[in-house]
């Protein structure tokens, strides 16, 4: 096992860690002051597949908006979606709202403090648990995201490709997670991993595990940690019809709560695959812009081909609502929804 010393890293943690906006840095811990849960939780399920960086103007926002879990919980759904559009995995949204609700309604309005409890609620996972229970309340358990598989894989010089190698790189984050500071630590690491343990060009000569770490006496840093091939996306074909009205309204309709963007607005299409149908949603007539709105999923690339109308103010759809035009924000629209709409505003501004 590693010799590392937990103290060292959370002695560098002490100096060198993070500013964000869901944090309480460690020496507002040290003088007392206790993380919000809500706000650990948030954050932890924003950042799931997405970046710091990404995910600070959503978080800011949404805990202006809704500053508690109990007014989360009070949220109307469309407003939550609304705001989480951009963030990709909308899924996690509409468990957000489950989650709060559940917090809201069964437990006063204040997370339960044991992982345990915490695994029951809705769309909080193994890393979601760990990660609430040692940041807001000291929990002793063991965090691993994908920056601690990869300072766990260097420090021991693991050559076990992932995914395979979970197991073992948790076995070693296990030993070394202190039952002091928990929370400092788990987020030390977390750290560690994002700014000096990075993917690419690690800067060992500031890391405080330097001596310990396996990977650095054999020169093999940049090839940790090892990751099995990825198979090949396959790529999916569909059909967006943007429809808008004479007067300005647009012709959009809500996806059912479940698969993809469920739950978020969106323009009528087609389905997803390999030679879509034709599906337009009101009598027009459809022109077929010459450029695609293309957009990565997490297990296939979607290619839109993006049909426009104008309609009279007569004719009704024969699926999705016409929202007037100071009522619609293409901010609202999930982003492979928005990329079709930038393609269609700019073919209408060439053509005035």
């Amino acid at each position: 096992m590693s010799s590392a010393d937990p103290l060292d890293l959370l002695d560098w943690y002490d100096r060198h860690a993070r500013e964000m906006p869901w944090r309480t840095g460690p020496r507002a811990r040290a003088a007392g002051v206790r993380p919000d849960p809500y706000r650990v939780w948030l954050s932890e399920i924003m950042l799931q597949q997405t970046t710091v960086a990404a995910v600070k103007s959503y978080f800011l926002a949404f805990t202006e908006r809704w500053p508690t879990v109990t007014a989360l919980a009070s949220a109307r759904d469309e407003d939550v979606m609304a705001a989480w559009a951009g963030l990709g995995y909308y899924a996690r949204a509409r468990n957000l709202l489950k989650c709060a609700r559940v917090v809201a309604g069964d437990y006063g309005g204040q997370f339960p403090q044991d992982h345990a409890t915490l695994l029951t609620l809705p769309g909080v996972g193994r890393y979601t648990a760990a990660a609430v229970a040692a940041i807001a309340f000291d929990d002793p358990q063991v965090v691993v995201d994908g920056n601690v598989e990869r300072v766990m894989a260097r420090l021991h010089d693991e050559h076990t490709p992932l995914p395979q190698a979970k197991p073992m790189l948790t076995d070693y984050a296990a030993a070394l997670t202190p039952l002091a500071r928990p929370g400092d630590y788990a987020q030390a690491v977390m750290d560690l991993g994002a700014t000096i343990c990075t993917p690419k060009r690690p800067a060992c000569g500031l890391c405080p595990w330097r001596a310990p770490c396996a990977a650095w006496a054999a020169g093999t840093m940049a090839e940790l940690p090892k990751k099995a091939p990825k198979k090949r996306k396959p790529t999916r074909h569909g059909i967006a019809y943007l429809a808008r009205r004479v007067d300005g309204a647009w012709l959009l309709e809500r996806r059912p709560d479940k698969g993809l963007l469920g739950g978020m607005l969106g323009w009528p299409g087609s389905d997803w695959g390999d030679a879509p149908a034709e599906a337009p949603p009101i009598r027009a007539e459809w022109r077929a812009l010459g450029e695609e709105a293309r957009h990565t999923f997490t297990h296939f690339h979607l290619r839109l081909t993006v049909k426009t109308a104008l309609v009279p103010m007569e004719r009704a759809p024969d699926r999705g609502d016409f929202i007037e035009a100071p009522d619609f924000s293409p901010a609202d629209l999930p982003t492979v929804m928005r990329k079709a709409f930038d393609l269609a505003q700019g073919a209408w501004s060439r053509q005035r």
